[in-house]
């Protein structure tokens, strides 16, 4: 019998936000990698491809830049937490490798309300999105500007940042998908709750702080 899940683990708004969020990424990924690989020339051709990486930019910037506006409160503690590592995560960190290919969970640390490999890709988003966002307004806006030498490297960097968010995507995908062990991963962003067993097994201090605070 499937436990029912009735831990709500994220906001009705949180889902829509990550969602958008999430569809402005992707398009980015995609249309990035168009313009990037020399084989997927072709389909750069006529300046459509360009023209939806900047409109979807719009919306990879808007959305964050208004959830802190309106939720400044939790835009930092999404900074904080991603940001803030102790003896739990270093333990999830060496434990994980075998933990993602079958061995027992038992040895893996309790974690918060977002794991460590979570805090890894929310900081590869905000690094990799800080980077985006330097290097492709220095692009678009200041190409007549800047120098040669500058404007060189804000396109190494843009590529550096789409390397490294294009390899995290999949992991994230797989991780939060697919894996038989983050089963109630992909759910969970869809109507923001998990089981019981699930937020036991996965984010023990987060449960239990939430736990003890409804007595």
């Amino acid at each position: 019998m499937t436990e029912p899940r009735v831990v709500e683990r994220f906001k009705k708004r949180t889902i829509c936000l990550h969602w958008i969020h999430t569809a402005a990424f992707l398009t980015l990924i995609v249309t990035g990698a168009i313009l990037f690989f020399p084989g997927l020339g072709d389909a750069a051709a006529g300046g459509m491809t360009r023209l939806i990486h900047r409109i979807a930019v719009v919306f990879f910037v808007a959305i964050p830049v208004i959830y802190t506006v309106f939720n400044p409160r939790a835009a930092l503690h999404f900074i904080k937490e991603t940001l803030t590592w102790g003896k739990d995560d270093i333990g999830w960190a060496e434990a994980a490798p075998l933990y993602y290919f079958g061995v027992a969970d038992d040895k893996m640390p309790p974690q918060e309300h977002v794991n460590t490999g979570q805090k890894m890709w929310q900081f590869i988003v905000l690094a990799t999105g800080v980077l985006f966002c330097v290097s492709g307004f220095i692009m678009l806006f200041l190409k007549d500007t800047v120098t040669a030498g500058l404007f060189q490297w804000c396109v190494v960097a843009h590529d550096v940042a789409f390397l490294l968010a294009f390899l995290m995507v999949l992991v994230h995908i797989y991780t939060g998908s697919v894996h038989p062990r983050m089963n109630e991963s992909l759910r969970s962003m869809l109507d923001g709750k998990i089981s019981k067993k699930y937020a036991k097994g996965h984010y023990a201090k987060w449960y239990e702080e939430i736990s003890e605070s409804k007595k």
